[in-house]
């Protein structure tokens, strides 16, 4: 079976991923020391022209001196007489005599007729030819750059939505450090000694999975102690296979943008993934394409493989030398078994680490606008259970604290047992008017909301259903939310809003 294939517990094969159509093929292409024709003498010839002369190409420029914008003329003056980098100006139209040993040809034309004429003759000369704001005159273009050379990330909306990669690349310049540029630099450094010492497969990854984790951890580019500790590390890992590693990690609710970059790069570092039956598709789209997915359909309420088997497989894929991803949904510290997981991982002698992540209680806060802890109505919030390993409503809990003012309660997984929670609250003194919502499927496409008091929560629940994952705040930090959806309206009535 490929490894590209997703399994199930029982070793059943799923469809493999594929690629989804691409608008253009991305492609990083080496200048230095090309000559590449640049057309024009505008602010905008002038970009395109100190961008090719940053990657060394010879920049040959067809322009009458007359008609240079000031910055290009600026970009002229600075630039070296000749060689890679250099920016020369020839006090002429571009004809067709021009793009003889050109790499690519580049220009920016007034009108259609000429940027037709333009393409055509780059065209039949066998020169690529970008035709700078008009994409019908353009057999490749140019991305939004992010500059960390030697790592380089271009952004392309096809021409559709230039601002729309301008954000994008905001985006990325604040989530990769400039500390990058001298990492990716040690890395070209490396490389050779890194493939003469370790073996291909898990010891040459293991290596660079943690040259990646120290890149990303400091704020500072290597110091030469750097380099020297670094290669120390593939000293270590010639004895030959050692046991690899498990990583808890928390899937949040479901929408990707809800994961953390911790979580991302264990995902984009993991041989397996052992993954929740709630973990949704788009989290699994950011994995490392090569790594092995098995559903392991941890799901309350519904038939699931047993701990024992996934404790197994993390210590068998583990100590096979494999780095694996325990993803689960939410956070994985919260009812999320990773206790046990941990210890019995830690007598084996396996190393854990554990990628938090945005638990559903804060999701659904979130997505009401509603704080947990605001301060006119709540001195605590409590995350609490909904059933036992019974499925019944756990026997030990203090429901007395529970029911007292100032406190938000979210239970999670308590669908089924909504209506025996309404009632011990209510034992306790709780008032019938408090308010409470119930959140399936929270930031979900499917997400379902309903806003009423106390007294209606088995109404509430009968209109939600707990086929998908259920939420059920209660607290008078949901008060605004009731007033909001009730208006004015009768004991009795169930408010159903649609995510």
């Amino acid at each position: 079976m490929s490894e590209l294939e997703h399994t199930d517990i029982k070793g059943r094969a799923e469809v493999p991923g594929r690629i989804e159509p691409l608008a253009k093929l991305p492609v990083f292409w080496s200048l230095s020391g090309k000559r590449v024709v640049v057309a024009g003498g505008s602010d905008a010839a002038a970009w395109k022209a100190e961008l090719l002369c940053a990657c060394g190409a010879e920049v040959a420029v067809f322009a009458p001196v007359s008609e240079l914008s000031p910055t290009f003329e600026a970009l002229i003056r600075r630039s070296p007489p000749d060689g890679g980098g250099c920016c020369i100006l020839h006090d002429r139209p571009w004809a067709a005599d021009v793009f003889e040993g050109a790499a690519m040809a580049i220009a920016d034309c007034e009108d259609d007729t000429g940027a037709f004429a333009f393409f055509e003759a780059a065209k039949a000369a066998g020169v690529p030819v970008n035709v700078i704001d008009k994409p019908e005159f353009c057999q490749f273009q140019f991305g939004s750059i992010v500059n960390r050379s030697p790592v380089i990330v271009s952004i392309s909306t096809d021409g559709a939505a230039p601002i729309l990669a301008q954000a994008i690349r905001r985006r990325i310049e604040t989530l990769l450090p400039a500390a990058l540029k001298g990492w990716a630099m040690l890395a070209h450094r490396l490389r050779d000694v890194v493939s003469e010492r370790l073996q291909p497969g898990a010891p040459r990854r293991a290596f660079w999975e943690r040259f990646v984790d120290r890149a990303f951890a400091e704020q500072d580019g290597p110091d030469a102690q750097a380099e020297l500790e670094l290669l120390s590390l593939t000293t270590e890992n010639t004895a030959g296979p050692k046991t690899g590693r498990v990583t808890l990690v928390g899937a949040g609710p479901g929408d990707p943008e809800y994961l953390t970059l911790k979580a991302v790069r264990a995902l984009q570092g993991a041989d397996v993934i052992l993954f929740d039956d709630l973990v949704s598709a788009g989290v699994l789209e950011l994995a490392r394409r090569e790594a092995k997915r098995m559903l392991v359909g941890k799901r309350g309420g519904r038939e699931s493989c047993r701990q024992d088997d996934i404790n197994r497989m993390m210590i068998d894929f583990a100590k096979s030398g494999k780095h694996v991803v325990r993803l689960k949904s939410g956070d994985p510290m919260i009812f999320g078994r990773a206790g046990e997981e941990i210890a019995i991982l830690e007598r084996e002698g396996i190393t854990v680490d554990v990628g938090p992540g945005i638990t559903a209680a804060s999701a659904m806060a979130a997505r009401l606008g509603i704080s947990l802890t605001h301060r006119d109505h709540a001195q605590s919030v409590r995350f609490v259970t909904g059933h036992a390993r019974d499925g019944r409503l756990p026997a030990n809990l203090n429901w007395r604290s529970l029911a007292e003012p100032g406190t938000t309660s979210v239970f999670y997984m308590g669908g089924r047992t909504a209506t025996q929670i309404r009632d011990r609250l209510l034992e306790e003194g709780m008032p019938d008017a408090t308010a409470v919502v119930i959140v399936s499927s929270v930031a979900r496409p499917q997400e379902r909301r309903w806003i009423g008091r106390l007294i209606d929560l088995g109404a509430g629940i009968f209109e939600i259903g707990y086929d998908e994952p259920v939420l059920i705040g209660v607290g008078d930090v949901f008060s605004g939310a009731l007033s909001a959806e009730y208006r004015g309206a009768g004991k009795g009535e169930q408010y159903l809003k649609v995510g």
